[in-house]
């Protein structure tokens, strides 16, 4: 062309270049093309007007949802649509791909999107070069597809801002990944930094302070609401020229800043950084805008989920009270608690330690019936008045009773939701090592003894507290010998894991009887092996529980084997069980067989264990059918594995002593005392200076032969 020459027109030129212009209305559904457009789409080549449903033959049916979405982003950023779509025959194969760029725009008033564009042919980009990077292909497509599932669905999961950010960070976008990424959050008027990646330590220093008003990308975002995008350092240094020495230093090439934007309101910023230059296509732009909204909604989901943690948390900790070193002379505790629940799943679980007029401390754990805030609002009142009535000098089972009267008329302001609470008050004589405990349906504490044993010990109970106002709760008194240890706890450490109370025990009986350390050792491993990760493999009989939280309270009478000295001290090998029978509790009758079971958990022969319950039961239902006074059992065993002896003595306060007698064939008492001179190694009979004691002994063998058994 000459100088002088007049310019050629629009048409001419974009035909010379193979480039075709197209104008689509979606007021009236109509699609223009040139003759070369409509070449480009398989038609003859004339200017012709298309309906949508006939373009929309033309194209790719992915490709077409590809068009309405990047012309929804490019008008609310107010920037050109680009976008390759692939050509379609009839018969459905891909003849060729173009690229097609317009401006479009949105008439609020017809509520219809304008666009006039052009289309050229493209060729596909050798894949790994910078135009293969930008391409957007069908496989293209695809990735980006998968990507943002998978990018979704980790974002879901995460619960906490820190695995937010590290899912993102983690994000490996497909074609192009950012190597430096930061999240800018508001606080007032100033940015803030909420996370980054890919930047050292210490450089964020500049940026997390920083006035809203600034010359800074990510602070115009938070204040338009709108996208920037840098393609090279020369667009950053002309459009913020004060802000530009701050990011020269990290070596970048293109930033994208994001929105974070939750319900219509700007919540912060995501800044993308690449070492390349990147064209920020609208495809790539699309993909950067899908992610900064899952982002902005991962973070807000994480922000409210750890600000109920931390509230719930907060709230059931300043319930608690702080034990600290205890000054208990002779012995040792430790307490757990565990909160296990999600949101605003309040425990009502609680323990506490009372110092008493007497010289004695209490030991108090219970279990709020719900999850709530209620919950957790009844449990500091109740443990308020549990401690008041204690510090009163009241006896275990009048504490129960106060505390039961008390919950029942406090639950009674709200008779829509009535309330109960588990609870085992333990009264602790350090001197005497004498436990006097009343439960009100609660788990029986648990106890491990010096040689590793562990027996759950049964005690009396009434109904949980705040049920019937009137309630008894009769006491129970055990001794804690020196080298045992007690465990009361709530049914979160048994049921945790999908357990019920009897696969719980068992498993903690496992844990007791192998633990070697001291006491906050062996309550770290309760915790962790009920609540950690090696819970999944003792998964209870009832996988689908929901899970509770944790509390419970150890006590250690020091002695040889308990731990608690400044070394481990060899165990002795004795074992022994204390219980008391009243003549009101014939049915202790069986819990005495239970625990004498217990204790001959590992007594070499089960015919000799079998005698011993036999001569137990006899001597125990003799002291209840002939005197008028309670029995108190002691059965102790010593000795090494395999020649251990077991003595059990019955004690009682009648006077006449038992004699033996030949009963007749249709006799239904007399035999108790051949069964002892027939089973037992030896026996005897004691007065006492009120009473008597009856007691006999078994002497262990390996092979189950010999006297105490039943081969006679």
């Amino acid at each position: 062309m000459r100088t002088g020459e007049p310019l050629p027109a629009v048409g001419e030129a974009l035909a010379a270049l193979a480039t075709g212009l197209w104008h689509w209305d979606t007021a009236t559904g109509l699609v223009t093309v040139d003759a070369e457009a409509a070449r480009l789409l398989g038609l003859p080549a004339e200017q012709v007007s298309l309906t949508e449903a006939q373009a929309r033959a033309r194209l790719h049916p992915v490709d077409w949802n590809e068009i309405t979405g990047v012309v929804q982003l490019a008008v609310a950023e107010g920037t050109l649509a680009e976008v390759r779509v692939r050509i379609m025959d009839e018969l459905g194969r891909v003849v060729r791909i173009v690229r097609s760029r317009s401006k479009p725009s949105f008439d609020r008033a017809r509520k219809a999107y304008r666009l006039i564009g052009t289309l050229q042919e493209v060729t596909e980009p050798t894949p790994g070069t910078p135009a293969g990077r930008s391409a957007v292909t069908g496989d293209w497509r695809r990735s980006r597809e998968a990507f943002l599932l998978d990018a979704g669905r980790a974002l879901a999961e995460a619960r906490s801002t820190q695995e937010v950010l590290r899912v993102t960070a983690n994000l490996s976008m497909p074609g192009f990944s950012p190597d430096g990424l930061a999240v800018f959050g508001v606080s007032g008027d100033r940015l803030t930094i909420i996370g980054h990646h890919g930047q050292q330590r210490g450089t964020e220093s500049p940026f997390s302070d920083m006035p809203l008003d600034t010359d800074y990308p990510a602070a115009e975002v938070v204040r338009t609401g709108r996208a920037v995008y840098l393609s090279s350092a020369e667009q950053y240094k002309a459009r913020y020229p004060l802000t530009w020495p701050l990011a020269e230093r990290f070596g970048r090439r293109s930033w994208a800043f994001l929105p974070l934007t939750v319900a219509g309101r700007t919540m912060g910023a995501w800044m993308a950084a690449f070492t390349y230059p990147v064209a920020f296509t609208p495809d790539e732009r699309s993909v950067l805008a899908t992610v900064a909204r899952m982002l902005a909604q991962a973070l807000t989901r994480a922000g409210v989920a750890e600000s109920e943690r931390a509230l719930t948390d907060g709230l059931q900790r300043t319930m608690l009270p702080r034990l600290g070193p205890q000054r208990i002379p002779g012995m040792s505790v430790a307490a757990r608690y565990v909160p296990t629940g999600g949101g605003l799943q309040v425990g009502g679980d609680w323990y506490d330690v009372i110092p008493l007029p007497s010289g004695r401390f209490a030991l108090v754990i219970g279990d709020v019936q719900g999850h709530d805030v209620r919950a957790a609002g009844l449990m500091g009142q109740l443990r308020i008045a549990l401690r008041a009535y204690a510090s009163e000098g009241h006896r275990p089972d009048a504490v129960l009773s106060r505390a039961s009267r008390f919950l029942h008329g406090i639950s009674d302001e709200d008779p829509t939701d009535p309330r109960f609470a588990t609870c085992v008050y333990v009264e602790v004589d350090p001197a005497s090592g004498v436990l006097d405990i009343a439960r009100a349906g609660h788990p029986d504490p648990a106890i491990r003894m010096a040689d590793g044993t562990v027996l759950t010990r049964p005690t009396s109970g009434g109904l949980p507290l705040g049920i019937d106002p009137d309630a008894d709760y009769p006491t129970t008194r055990l001794t804690l010998e020196p080298g045992e240890t007690m465990l009361i706890c709530t049914d979160g450490l048994l049921e945790t894991g999908g357990h019920d109370l009897e696969t719980g025990w068992r498993r903690l009986r496992v844990i007791l009887e192998e633990h070697k350390g001291d006491l906050e050792e062996l309550a770290d491993t309760l915790v962790q092996a009920v609540h950690g990760p090696s819970s999944h493999h003792t998964t209870g009989p009832l996988a689908d529980r929901r899970e509770d939280d944790i509390a419970m309270l150890l006590l250690c009478r020091e002695g040889g084997g308990c731990g608690c000295g400044d070394a481990m001290i060899v165990r002795p090998p004795v074992r022994r069980s204390v219980l008391t029978v009243a003549q009101a509790e014939p049915e202790r009758v069986a819990v005495a067989r239970q625990q004498l079971r217990e204790l001959l958990h590992d007594w070499a022969s089960r015919d000799q264990v079998d005698s011993a319950v036999l001569l137990l039961s006899e001597l125990l239902t003799n002291v209840l059918v002939h005197t008028d006074s309670d029995a108190l059992l002691v059965a102790e065993m010593t000795g090494e594995v395999g020649g251990r002896r077991l003595r059990i003595e019955v004690t009682d306060a009648g006077d006449d002593l038992p004699h033996r007698r030949r009963p007749g064939e249709l006799a239904s008492s007399g035999r108790g005392l051949v069964l002892i001179e027939l089973l037992a190694h030896a026996w005897g009979v004691e007065p006492r200076g009120e009473g008597k004691s009856i007691w006999f002994e078994l002497h262990e063998s390996m092979d189950g032969s010999g006297d105490g058994s039943w081969s006679l």
